[in-house]
């Protein structure tokens, strides 16, 4: 561990490395070489190691460099990395930076993550839907601890609105002049938040959702939903700079090939595509079956190209009369209420749909002295007044579904579910078995008569 001298015990064994040694070993890898083993996050199931080839890297990096060349290559590029190593969308972009010549920055702490994006100005970041999500509640929270909530709500629907006016090709003269007038009092001073010079984002990991998208564009960060996986050395398809569809995670990229399987999941072809799962011959058959990459999500693919995810294929879940849900859409947008930390909604096999709820513990302080309240989250869990704000999240939540695919019932948790906690993955991803594995008896509770 690096914590018990690791780097220095690297160092030293490095000197027993010949300069000859090195130079072959550096001269004689060939694109069907292990370049690194990186190992899924385990949200459903046991981690599992992808073997990635220097070919994957080499092909990968060869298409998303050329494709985003806009953030990549233009004057002054740079990037600032929080997003941790271990995931292979950081990796690729490091490594793209260094095959670009861009700026790149490391922040130590993300608890500094303001501070040092104020210092390093970059031009685009990398990032997953929760921060997004974060930066959004944050200042949302701010504006009404200042007595100018219903100024910042204003802002943000007039921001969508002309989002979706750009990609309608109408923008109405009120909303111009709202934009306009919004852009100096509030969106400003939210770019200046993520250093002032950032033009673009690229978000990967979960799905962003289309209001948060459409609300980005709208503030002037262009957010470039991607999709990937560990097994495809990152990103399959991007939105690009000229072409955006918010709400989908864009086209594939050049030379990759994408179909929809009858039961309506993904499946890939591509040079990015990894050898297979290490030391694990049956999953790579699983994975790799009919010359195609089976993704495990279910998806769609519009009359432009455009793909569109609409849930994890173990995911999904059965209600007792036999409808199909999909958690993901539900849980998007329930997170983003700025009382809202994390969920998880349940009901497989079930008589209805219900969730799991944690309350955001930086802004419970904030709704505690709004609402005259005292106490912790533990303490107020069955407050009325807690449950009717989520409720009112859980009924904004329920408009995008059905009646059959909405929440009936939920619970509120004395507890937030963290990476530190086990219940989420480095990239902020939910471990869905570990928390269906601690809250066992919080469900049941739920579908008790």
């Amino acid at each position: 561990m690096i914590e018990e001298s690791a780097l220095e015990t690297l160092r030293g064994r490095g000197t027993e490395v010949s300069d000859d040694d090195l130079e072959v070993r550096r001269t004689t890898a060939t694109p069907l070489d292990l370049a690194t083993l990186i190992y899924t996050s385990g949200t459903t199931g046991r981690p599992k190691g992808c073997m990635l080839t220097h070919g994957n890297f080499m092909f990968e990096l060869g298409v998303a460099v050329e494709e985003l060349e806009r953030l990549f290559k233009q004057d002054g590029a740079s990037t600032l990395l929080f997003l941790p190593l271990a995931h292979v969308f950081a990796r690729i972009v490091q490594i793209g930076a260094f095959k670009a010549r861009a700026r790149l920055g490391h922040s130590a702490d993300i608890k500094n993550l303001v501070e040092d994006l104020g210092a390093f100005k970059p031009g685009f970041i990398l990032a997953v839907p929760r921060v997004f999500e974060k930066v959004y509640n944050t200042a949302s929270q701010r504006a009404e601890a200042d007595g100018k909530g219903k100024i910042f709500q204003r802002a943000a629907e007039v921001a969508i609105a002309y989002s979706r006016g750009i990609e309608s090709g109408r923008i109405s003269l009120p909303v111009r002049l709202q934009h306009a007038l919004f852009d100096k009092l509030v969106y400003t001073k939210l770019r200046t938040t993520l250093g002032g010079r950032c033009e673009f984002a690229i978000s990967g990991g979960a799905p962003l959702g289309e209001r948060l998208g459409h609300f980005y564009r709208g503030i002037g960060l262009t957010v470039l939903e991607g999709y990937g996986l560990t097994e495809t050395t990152a990103a399959l398809a991007v939105n690009l700079p000229d072409a955006v569809k918010v709400g989908t995670v864009g086209r594939p990229f050049q030379g990759t090939t994408v179909r929809v399987a009858d039961d309506g999941e993904l499946l890939f072809k591509g040079g990015q595509v990894f050898a297979g799962y290490w030391n694990n011959e049956d999953a790579t058959r699983e994975a790799l079956a009919d010359g195609w990459f089976h993704s495990g999500d279910v998806g769609e693919v519009d009359d432009e190209g455009f793909i569109k995810i609409t849930g994890r294929k173990k995911e999904i879940l059965v209600t007792a009369g036999g409808k199909n849900v999909a958690p993901a859409l539900l849980e998007d947008r329930l997170r983003s209420h700025p009382l809202i930390s994390q969920c998880m909604v349940v009901g497989d096999g079930q008589a209805f749909i219900a969730a799991l709820v944690t309350i955001d513990p930086e802004y419970f302080p904030f709704w505690s002295e709004q609402n005259g309240k005292s106490g912790s989250i533990r303490d107020l869990v069955d407050d009325d007044d807690l449950r009717a704000a989520v409720q009112g999240a859980v009924e904004e939540a329920n408009k995008a579904v059905s009646k059959a695919e909405s929440i009936r019932k939920f619970t509120i948790l004395a507890i937030d579910w963290t990476e530190e906690g086990g219940q989420l993955t480095p990239s902020l991803k939910l471990k869905r078995n570990v928390v269906m594995r601690e809250f066992r008896d919080d469900v049941e509770a739920l579908y008790a008569r």
